[in-house]
């Protein structure tokens, strides 16, 4: 089958190697010509993953069958859309759909009116005043978020990036002024994690869960940025993640597919829950309507049942079964150095892909052309899976040796020290739990 794969990153070359694994004929469209994607690939267009007439162009000129759409972006244009109007099936929510993560506002409306489990209290502000007046009379921290997307890197937090509610209400204005409205919500306590599942509109299958290493320098400091690594447990949990606050988790993404329909705009594709575990359950912080980078790069190596089948049985309103290997995995992104803020670009780095693969790990490229050369962000992941969280991590530790260049990467991510001091963390908010073996 002829499968159209639209973006260009690591998550993009994790799911290109899946599809081709399961027997997909692979073309490719981005904005960059990803090394990795290139090798897989029968052909590859170079566009803008948001010129949806350029897209479906080179789409219908190579006879595309069936459609994978990796990033956001064109989800919120509404690729999937136009793909569909000219008869080609695509794996990714209608642009309404996708509101669940493209509008924070249309999300926490929606998860109110169905009483979808694990909502946080949220209100939407237009008005300066207003927003000021409501964050004192709330008198407790808040979380301040744009509607719109921020590539995980718009969000500020009172206790993490903001002081105080003043600043709050500072930012918030700010907010205000440039889009004309804000989202603020109550501050949650805990610890974070992510939930993929596949579903088709009315069948929702987990995929194991991961937890992602979002500050760009170790022990969690520096900017946010759109994730420097993340690791996954062979029994598909954390250690911090019981089997109960799994099943509430798995429930609130239910429920929110079951409530998508019962809408009228059903959800189809991949559908991701940030969530953050608190002493009391798991809270949703937000969807995402597509894989997670790095966290697809946690699950696919996994895969058991192929891409390929899974894909096609989302698209048929047919999904079966999607088998995972209990395997442990750990990614580690390399990143120009200076990124996010004032990354270098421009300069090539060396990739030693056989000493890599001899190490026992896997690469998966994204922000880095076919000469090797720095895009400006994360380049180049490295994903080490064994039987344990700490075997994966020292393979993927021990590959990182062979890629050279002006790169930086977080040593600590997938480290048991890390993983304990996430635990730590949830006990220190009061959560009582036996920790999970990863």
């Amino acid at each position: 089958m002829k499968v159209l794969l639209v973006g260009g990153g690591g998550r993009e070359n994790a799911i290109g190697e899946a599809l081709v694994r399961s027997g997909a004929e692979l073309y490719v469209v981005s904005k960059h010509r990803n090394p990795g994607l290139a090798r897989l690939a029968k052909d590859y267009g170079l566009a803008r993953e948001t010129d949806i007439e350029k897209v479906i162009e080179l789409a219908r000129g190579w006879g595309i069958e069936l459609a994978f759409i990796g990033p956001e972006a064109p989800l919120e244009r509404g690729i999937v859309d136009a793909l569909e109007e000219k008869g080609i099936p695509a794996v990714g929510p209608t642009r309404e759909a996708a509101q669940l993560e493209t509008n924070k506002a249309f999300a926490r409306a929606f998860m109110e009116k169905y009483e979808i489990p694990g909502r946080k209290l949220f209100r939407v502000f237009e008005d300066v005043t207003e927003m000021r007046s409501w964050i004192d009379d709330f008198g407790k921290p808040v979380v301040v978020k744009p509607l719109g997307l921020t590539g995980g890197k718009g969000v500020k937090v009172v206790g993490y990036q903001l002081r105080d509610n003043e600043e709050a209400k500072a930012y918030a204005e700010e907010l205000i002024r440039r889009d004309g409205k804000v989202l603020i919500e109550e501050r949650t306590d805990g610890v974070e994690f992510t939930f993929q599942v596949f579903t088709d509109g009315k069948k929702v299958i987990p995929m194991p869960l991961a937890q992602d290493y979002p500050h760009a320098y170790e022990n969690d400091e520096g900017p946010i940025t759109g994730g420097m690594g993340s690791y996954s447990c062979a029994n598909g949990l954390l250690p911090f993640v019981t089997r109960e606050d799994y099943e509430k988790a798995l429930e609130t993404l239910r429920a929110t597919v079951e409530a998508m329909r019962k809408e009228g705009i059903p959800y189809r594709g991949i559908l991701y829950g940030q969530f953050m575990l608190s002493k009391d359950g798991p809270v949703i912080i937000e969807y995402n309507a597509r894989f997670g980078d790095p966290e697809a790069m946690n699950v696919l190596p996994l895969l058991r049942t192929g891409l390929l089948e899974i894909a096609e049985g989302i698209v048929d309103g047919n999904l079966g079964k999607a088998e995972f290997e209990n395997k442990a995995t750990v990614v580690k992104y390399l990143a120009p150095r200076g990124y996010p803020t004032n990354p270098i670009k421009g300069v090539k780095v060396e990739v030693d892909e056989e000493a890599v693969v001899k190490a026992g790990a896997k690469l998966y490229y994204a922000s880095i052309d076919e000469n090797f050369t720095l895009l400006g962000s994360r380049a180049i992941a490295v994903v080490g899976i064994a039987e344990t969280q700490e075997g994966a991590e020292k393979i993927a530790q021990s590959a990182i040796g062979h890629v050279k260049g002006e790169l930086f990467y977080r040593r600590d991510v997938g480290t048991r020290e890390s993983v304990e001091k996430r635990i730590g963390l949830m006990r220190e908010f009061g959560k009582e739990f036996e920790p999970n073996s990863c």
